[in-house]
C-alpha cells in the first residue's frame, strides 16, 4: 500500500512509529502537513494539491489531525475522502470526537455512562448547574481541547462563577462536569485498534495536580483491563465510528465513566508505559480496513452489473 500520514512533523514520536511500523511491513509511506494542501472545490471532481503539485494517489491516509488545526485539518480529510480514498479515521468521526458535549450526547444516548455534564451561556442559573453536576468542587472544561489543556478544577461556588464569566468574555464554549471524587486523581487510557482494546494503562497526576495526563506530568504504567471497562471502551468508540482512538475513563464506585474519546491519541505513552507496540496494530488493522473496503467496492460492482443485467433483460 501508499500510505499518507497527515501530520504537522515527521519528527513526532507518534509519526515516526507508524512510518517505521508502516514500512516494516512493505508499504510505502509519506507525511505531509495538512495545512500545506490547497483545496480545489468545483463541479465534476475535487482537486488536492501539495506544494503546489498534485500528490500521488494513495490508498490509505491516516490522519494524525491536533486540536488547534482541527477546521482545516478536517477539510483536508473530507477532500481525500470526496476523492475515494478511505481515512483511517474519518472526518466525520473526528469531528464528533472534537466537540465534548456532543461527544457525551451522542454517548449517553446509547446508554453509555460519562460523568454528569452541563453546558449553558449564561450565569443566572448557576446554582442550578452546581446542584445537577453535585455541587463543588466541579470539572469546568473548554469543548475543544487535548492532553489536559483547558480542563480546570474549581473548587467554590465563586470560583465556578469567576472562571465561567471569564472564559465566556474571551468567546469559549465551555461544559460543566460532576467531579468523581473516588478517581483519585486517576484515569484509565484504553487503545481501541478496529474494535478490539490493544493496550491500557492507568494513569495518575503528579502531586498537586488533578489531571493525570502524561502532558501534565503524570505517570502511567500497564493495567489489564476489566472487561466491563473494556467493553465500555470500544462501545464508546463504535458510537463515534473512529477506527483507531484513546479512551479515557474514570474509574467510579458505579463503574466506568467515559472522560473523553481520542481520535488522534499519542502512541509514546501507551507503548513505553505498556511495552506494546501499538503502532504495527495500528498498521495491521489499516491492511484489513483497506482490504475490506476493496471487496466491498468489488461486491457492489457485481451487484450493480446484475441489475443493469435485468433491467436490459
Amino acid at each position: 500500500m501508499r500510505i499518507l500520514i497527515l501530520s504537522r512533523s515527521a519528527t513526532l514520536y507518534s509519526t515516526t512509529r507508524l512510518v517505521l511500523a508502516a514500512r516494516a511491513r512493505g508499504h510505502e509511506v509519506d507525511v505531509a502537513d495538512a495545512l500545506s494542501f490547497y483545496l480545489c472545490v468545483k463541479r465534476g471532481r475535487p482537486e488536492i494539491y501539495y506544494r503546489g503539485e498534485a500528490p500521488p494517489r494513495y490508498d490509505l491516509i491516516i490522519p494524525r489531525i491536533g486540536a488547534s488545526i482541527t477546521s482545516y485539518g478536517l477539510a483536508v480529510v473530507r477532500h481525500f475522502e470526496m476523492m475515494g480514498v478511505p481515512c483511517l479515521n474519518g472526518a466525520v468521526a473526528i469531528a464528533r470526537s472534537r466537540d465534548k458535549l456532543r461527544a457525551m450526547q451522542l454517548l449517553t444516548k446509547k446508554d453509555i455512562d460519562v460523568p454528569i455534564t452541563v453546558c449553558a451561556r449564561t450565569p443566572k442559573d448557576l446554582d442550578l448547574m452546581l446542584e445537577l453536576v453535585g455541587g463543588t468542587p466541579v470539572i469546568v472544561k473548554l469543548q475543544q481541547g487535548t492532553q489536559g489543556i483547558g480542563v480546570m478544577i474549581a473548587e467554590t461556588r465563586q470560583a465556578v462563577s469567576s472562571l465561567l464569566e471569564t472564559l465566556w468574555g474571551m468567546g469559549q464554549e465551555i461544559v460543566v462536569q460532576q467531579y468523581i471524587a473516588e478517581a483519585k486523581g486517576r484515569d484509565v487510557r484504553a487503545f481501541v485498534v478496529g474494535g478490539r482494546v490493544v493496550a491500557a494503562m492507568r494513569r495518575s497526576a503528579k502531586a498537586g495536580e488533578f489531571r493525570s495526563n502524561l502532558h501534565r506530568g503524570g505517570a502511567g504504567h500497564r493495567v489489564h483491563l476489566d472487561p466491563v471497562y473494556a467493553r465500555a471502551a470500544v462501545a464508546a468508540t463504535k458510537v463515534m465510528g473512529l477506527e483507531v482512538a484513546g479512551v479515557d475513563m474514570l474509574e467510579s464506585a458505579s463503574g466506568p465513566k467515559i472522560l473523553e474519546i481520542n481520535s488522534s491519541p499519542g502512541l509514546e505513552g501507551i507503548e513505553r508505559s505498556t511495552n506494546i507496540d501499538v503502532a504495527d496494530k495500528i498498521i495491521q488493522r489499516a491492511e484489513r480496513y483497506v482490504e475490506r473496503r476493496r471487496k466491498k467496492r468489488s461486491g457492489d460492482a457485481v451487484i450493480e452489473a446484475e441489475r443493469r443485467a435485468r433491467r436490459i433483460a
